[in-house]
């Protein structure tokens, strides 16, 4: 079986508001073993509402809506869905119902308005809203199937697990199901990555495996399709191996890795600490690292030093160093993370210091360079970095970058340690 979603509103196009409800939909059909194979995206247009509906049933055998079920004039999803189905609309009586239950139950005046939504095509499979207002609807015309459901994020979930994911089991009828588990990676870049891995590729059936890159680090999303989930867990877990062995160095974990995560289960096998000083980055990395549950087994504390003053005070920067080298240099880097390290009492000291911009660049130090430390019990680890982009990008991927230095010194430290 194929399924396409079709979301519908002008607020999409405009990026007024972020489509969560795609992403969703696009899950929930994967787990009931449905192929999704497009999505789109539509204005309040009906002209275009319903050359997008009547496209998408041309080539799938679902269709799924979300949006445009509402009481206002721009809400066209019932209008639209009527004429590609040739059906009247028609007042439903129980919809009626419950429209004036909900407005009655909290003590309001329905406007003459909201009886448009239970105007629905003739021969709807009603969809009950327990959330809110607008109903949905389900209609049938030989193999071709249309759910409409409304952009509400909570009624859309309600009204598809009461009813339309019943329903497509039912139509679907014994089938397959469709698995997936995403390999996160730090320290290496999506091409490269794609590169180390290209023969796997190239080879792929079932599993399938896919390359995407995301903030600061890139994933490999292994895909299984068969009778049901213990099957492609078997598929998926000879692969996964195969993988992180390839990639073993850059390997954060599974799923909803993070990289904070990791460099936190790494301080918990050395059974170290780690305390950060932060200039450019402004608390980022402290941020981080603390958004992990459990962190205060590990983290000790942060220093924001962003004068000069405060890295001399907090940290023990000698005035000599900035004067020679300047506040952003490899000397300043490594004196931040051992002066942090010493007045934490941690076992590492994390350090960095930048130029964010837009302003404070110079020819020798252009906007983007950023210095980082990782001081521990076996010595410091150094490395400059140039990243492009607005303040806010610079600042995400220094801290992206030091976390990622930071795990890759306890690796080799653990490495080194290990009996």
């Amino acid at each position: 079986m194929k399924a396409e979603i079709v979301t519908i509103g002008s607020e999409l196009l405009l990026g007024q508001i972020v489509d969560t409800n795609a992403s969703y939909l696009a899950a929930e059909l994967a787990a009931l073993g449905i192929d999704m194979h497009f999505k789109t995206t539509v204005g309040d247009n009906w002209f275009r509402v319903q050359h997008a509906l009547s496209q998408a049933l041309n080539r799938a055998d679902v269709v799924l809506t979300s949006g445009g079920l509402g009481p206002t004039m721009d809400d066209l999803t019932r209008e639209a869905a009527a004429s590609v189905f040739g059906r009247p609309l028609l007042l439903d009586q129980t919809a009626l119902e419950d429209l004036e239950e909900f407005f009655r139950r909290r003590g309001r005046v329905m406007t003459e308005n909201n009886r448009k939504q239970a105007h629905l095509p003739k021969g709807s499979i009603v969809i009950r809203n327990n959330w809110g207002t607008a109903p949905g609807f389900i209609l049938e015309d030989g193999p071709r199937t249309l759910a409409c459901l409304p952009g509400v994020p909570t009624e859309l979930k309600g009204m598809f697990h009461a009813a339309v994911a019943p329903y497509l089991v039912k139509k679907r009828g014994e089938g397959s199901v469709i698995v997936s588990r995403t390999l996160h990676f730090s320290g290496i870049g999506e091409s490269a990555l794609e590169d180390a891995v290209k023969d796997i590729l190239a080879e792929q059936t079932n599993p399938t495996v896919a390359p995407y890159a995301s903030a600061g680090h890139v994933k490999l999303r292994i895909t299984a399709k068969a009778e049901n989930q213990a099957v492609c867990e078997a598929l998926i877990q000879p692969m996964e191996d195969r993988l992180v062995s390839r990639l073993e160095p850059y390997f954060l974990g599974v799923n909803g890795a993070t990289l904070e995560g990791a460099v936190g289960d790494l301080l918990q096998k050395r059974q170290a600490t780690v305390a950060v000083a932060e200039s450019c980055t402004g608390g980022l990395i402290g941020h981080r690292l603390t958004n992990t549950p459990g962190s205060s087994a590990y983290f000790s504390c942060g220093f924001i030093t962003y004068s000069n003053e405060a890295k001399k005070r907090y940290l023990g920067v000698p005035g000599s160093t900035l004067q020679e080298h300047g506040a952003v240099s490899e000397a300043t880097a490594r004196s931040m993370a051992n002066g942090v390290r010493k007045a934490a009492g941690t076992t590492w000291g994390l350090a960095v210091t930048g130029i964010a911009g837009p302003a404070g660049g110079s020819a020798a130090k252009p906007v983007g360079t950023v210095h980082l430390c990782a001081a521990g019990p076996d010595g410091a680890c150094h490395e400059e970095h140039f990243f492009r982009g607005e303040r806010l990008q610079i600042k995400e991927r220094s801290a992206q970058a030091a976390l990622d230095l930071l795990r890759r010194s306890l690796q080799k430290n653990v490495e080194e340690h290990r009996v």
